[in-house]
């Protein structure tokens, strides 16, 4: 099969891989639909994160089930499915409180930038639809593998409710599907921070209310100034740097509430002005798993169109040009035909 490895900072190749197999008997073998890059993909890429080794690629995905193991009783091969970025088996006592994403048999999904993915633990990872979807849902399904999950996360650990000011931080995917996740929760006013005018369009057709192209200080000075000076109810940081980290829980109001999605690097707080900045903080790798059987839903029944992030589109062989229209901010992001 044809698969991604990165070999190095911006050395991305699609090249001849092994066809996965089963290895436990919970595993599940799918053959990909489509699938994408992520922002964070972006780390290593870029050699911020260290890379030591030819690494496959991706933890995004969605397609038709080949092969499943002896112990899986749900997932039937034939299926469409959805999973995500991290595996769970959705019965231990971290999963039924709702975060899949630390299940005491988690393992991060590290290779589906393919054309066939093993899926370990497919009873607890996988969602199934009831048929077949046609073509043109593939791009909403696959995002809610991920960017679409993540958004709503952080609008949901935001506390995000009818009637509220929200502030979303971070216009790649991620941030502009937390607009969208606002919307369908209800806030009343959503200002997205973006310097780039086609992000901004997005950000509007997915509800933004307000534009914010100030970053930093003035960022959040111009929050205040759209807030009476009180700040926001709920600021959703999707980004992961120490900037955009600070400028959200600056954003908050007293008791306003700060989400954190974006993988951070190089973030640190200091203690004392997080105890008089008085805000409520709620993050980490998103419990994507928890929301799938209703964004699915969303998805199916094309109340959203989660899809439109994916600006660019790629046969799966032309990865490398797609790692490099995101890196130069060419792309918001890239999906992949396999």
């Amino acid at each position: 099969m044809r698969g991604t490895m990165l070999y190095g900072p911006r050395d991305i190749r699609s090249e001849d891989r092994p066809d996965p197999e089963i290895v436990q008997q919970t595993d599940a073998i799918i053959r990909l639909s489509a699938t994408c890059i992520c922002g964070s993909d972006l780390w290593p890429y870029r050699g911020i994160t260290d890379v030591t080794k030819p690494t496959p690629m991706g933890h995004e995905y969605c397609g038709i089930v080949e092969e499943v193991g002896k112990e899986v009783r749900k997932i039937k091969p034939g299926q469409f499915v959805v999973g995500s970025f991290a595996t769970s088996d959705n019965t231990c006592v971290i999963c039924q409180n709702g975060y899949q994403s630390s299940c005491v048999q988690r393992e991060f999904m590290s290779a589906p930038q393919a054309a066939l993915l093993r899926v370990p633990l497919a009873d607890g990872t996988l969602v199934a639809t009831r048929d077949l979807p046609s073509k043109e849902l593939i791009p909403g399904l696959l995002a809610t593998s991920d960017v679409l999950g993540t958004g709503w996360f952080a609008a949901d650990a935001a506390s995000v409710k009818p009637g509220t000011t929200v502030v979303v931080v971070g216009d790649g995917a991620v941030g502009l599907l937390g607009v969208l996740s606002a919307r369908q929760m209800g806030a009343e006013r959503i200002i997205a921070m973006s310097r780039h005018e086609s992000r901004q369009k997005l950000a509007r057709e997915f509800g933004a209310t307000d534009i914010v192209t100030e970053r930093g200080d003035e960022g959040v000075a111009r929050i205040k100034d759209l807030t009476k000076g009180i700040g926001a109810d709920s600021v959703l940081e999707c980004v992961g740097t120490q900037e955009s980290m600070m400028q959200a829980i600056r954003s908050a109001r007293p008791g306003g509430f700060v989400s954190y999605v974006g993988v951070p690097h190089g973030v640190d707080l200091d203690g004392a002005g997080l105890f008089f900045a008085h805000v409520h903080l709620h993050g980490g790798p998103a419990p994507v798993r928890r929301y799938l059987p209703e964004l699915i839903d969303l998805v199916l029944n094309e109340k959203i169109n989660p899809g439109k992030v994916f600006d660019l589109t790629l046969p799966l062989g032309q990865v490398a040009e797609g790692y490099r229209a995101m890196d130069e901010r060419r792309a918001i992001k890239t999906l992949l035909r396999t």
